[in-house]
């Protein structure tokens, strides 16, 4: 489900360590205190919001989520620690090693955008992924149908690649009818000539 322990209230975990941050550090620290929060969180866990299982790079819906956020809420307080975070923590990450990515994904920034917007509800920002979710499946299955295809990944194709394999499959159909036309045309006249002449 969204609630378990390699997935779920992911988003919510990020609002709370921020909020944690601020408490205990403020909301306009410095990058040295916010690198050493951030070692100090360390020593007993991990630092939520970083990484993914399969982005090797910045989650792109994250970058989406900033580019909003610098456009529409340059100067939220949550938001600034946000961007020193992005800063800050991926190099912390990276130089212990273990870490196959030490970048930022969509959860790192969702639960300030949603805070910010009113959303204060921690419990429904699980509901608003799993909806997303639901949208996306349905539209995956659509494809899958139309194209006959077993469930995709994300790296299975672009859109560029479905039109690709579309346009392929209707050339397919239409010089299979074409083959079938022609074929009916060629056996209607082997009829005609086989037929007794009056």
């Amino acid at each position: 489900g969204l609630a378990g322990p390699l997935h779920g209230l992911a988003n919510q975990e990020v609002l709370i360590w921020i909020t944690k941050l601020v408490e205990k550090i403020g909301k306009t620290p410095t990058d040295e205190q916010i690198k050493q929060y951030v070692l100090d969180t360390l020593k007993t866990s991990v630092v939520p919001g970083f990484g993914h299982a399969v982005l090797r790079k910045t989650d792109p819906r994250y970058t989406c989520q900033r580019e909003f956020a610098l456009k529409h809420l340059p100067n939220d307080s949550m938001f600034k620690i946000v961007s020193q975070l992005y800063k800050v923590v991926p190099p912390i990450l990276g130089d212990i090693g273990k870490i196959r990515n030490p970048w930022p994904n969509v959860d790192a920034h969702s639960g300030v955008l949603l805070q910010f917007y009113g959303m204060k509800e921690m419990n429904f920002y699980t509901v608003l992924f799993g909806v997303s979710r639901a949208l996306g499946v349905l539209a995956q299955m659509i494809w899958s149908r139309a194209l006959e295809f077993p469930l995709e990944r994300p790296k299975s194709f672009s859109t560029d690649g479905l039109m690709a394999l579309i346009a392929k499959q209707e050339k397919a159909a239409a010089e299979k009818k074409a083959a079938a036309e022609k074929k009916a045309a060629a056996e209607k006249k082997a009829a005609a000539d086989d037929k007794p002449k009056a």
